[in-house]
């Protein structure tokens, strides 16, 4: 399996959306810093404490000129809850095919039960990776203080 490189685009993914549609990523982000979130799943701990921070996170973010979406397997219920329950404000995919995305990002995956393990990426405002944070296990993943401060730096040497 090969990982994604900085420089590279990111693969073009359609994620299911809930309630309707998809998520398409990372046309869905382009024009800003883009963060995609890969989550193990709503029984995660971790997974939680991640989306929580992003969400707190959001309005320094947006003044940082950044966007987020994220995805695990979770079915469209699920989802759902986890959206409710975190009041969270960016975009939330469903149901992603384990197959398919850990082809196509080199995510690390999980074989029984069958869910993708945490993956993260900064993407520039084309859609290439800036930095890419791989988990084999529940931890190690990509913060909201880093992405912030990150595309800070950036942006002031721009």
């Amino acid at each position: 399996m090969v990982r994604l490189q900085n420089g590279e685009l990111f693969p073009s993914l359609g994620i299911p959306a809930v309630g309707g549609g998809t998520i398409p990523i990372p046309q869905s982000l382009r024009g800003s810093y883009g963060v995609v979130l890969i989550y193990r799943g709503a029984w995660c701990p971790y997974c939680q404490a991640q989306l929580g921070g992003f969400q707190r996170a959001g309005e320094r973010l947006a003044d940082a000129g950044s966007k987020v979406v994220a995805f695990s397997v979770d079915d469209e219920t699920t989802t759902k809850r986890t959206i409710e329950k975190y009041k969270l404000r960016f975009p939330v995919g469903h149901s992603a095919n384990v197959d398919q995305v850990a082809a196509l990002t080199g995510a690390y995956t999980n074989d029984a039960p069958r869910y993708l393990q945490s993956t993260g990426f900064l993407l520039d405002p084309e859609g290439r990776i800036l930095n890419a944070v791989y988990s084999s296990g529940p931890i190690g993943r990509l913060v909201a203080e880093d992405v912030i401060g990150m595309v800070t730096y950036l942006k002031s040497k721009a």
